[in-house]
């Protein structure tokens, strides 16, 4: 009767932050409109400030999920970041590379990219903090379902849909659960 109780605390807690990170997904396409307004800051960091909902998310997970001091956790927040400005930036460096190409597949190399690097930085800098699980074998699950959601992003891009998303909150939902799963108590 325990594990069957306990794994149901299990599967809401990770059915919250699943809805933890479909709000953040809604959330971050509609900061850009008031970022913007920002023009004295330089524009790298109004880029990291479109990460902001993804980021707090992010932090309530690590010091939730795991025995992380709060500065650990504001770490991993300044991490995850850096971790979307540096995802899109590679996702804008492989579509410019792939100039002469038709635009489905250059946001599907693109958002492959993105989803790579940004899942990658983050597994890496959150595994360094006090509390991270040092192996990579946590973390592939997380690698893994990052690139492949940061592919379907492409889906956004092809269909004219960057500003709305649709699949922003997939992204962010299903990397916060294996970000989660990552951290088990």
């Amino acid at each position: 009767m325990t594990h069957a109780i306990t794994a149901d605390t299990a599967r809401n807690e990770l059915l919250m932050i699943a809805a933890g990170g479909l709000v953040s997904g809604v959330l971050t396409p509609l900061l850009p409109e008031f970022i913007d307004k920002l023009t004295a800051a330089p524009s790298m960091l109004r880029l990291a400030l479109l990460a902001l909902p993804f980021a707090a998310l992010v932090f309530i997970i690590v010091r939730r999920r795991s025995a992380n001091p709060l500065w650990a956790a504001l770490l991993a927040a300044i991490i995850t970041m850096i971790a979307f400005v540096a995802a899109v930036n590679a996702a804008v460096f492989f579509d410019g590379q792939m100039a002469g190409a038709a635009k489905a597949m250059r946001s599907l190399f693109a958002g492959l990219a993105g989803g790579l690097v940004g899942s990658a930085l983050m597994a890496l800098g959150i595994a360094r903090l006090p509390a991270g699980p040092r192996k990579a074998e946590p973390w592939l699950p997380m690698l893994v379902t990052g690139t492949v959601a940061g592919a379907l992003l492409a889906l956004d891009t092809t269909l004219g849909l960057d500003r709305t998303s649709f699949l922003y909150p997939v992204w962010q939902a299903a990397v916060a659960v294996r970000l989660a799963m990552a951290l088990k108590r």
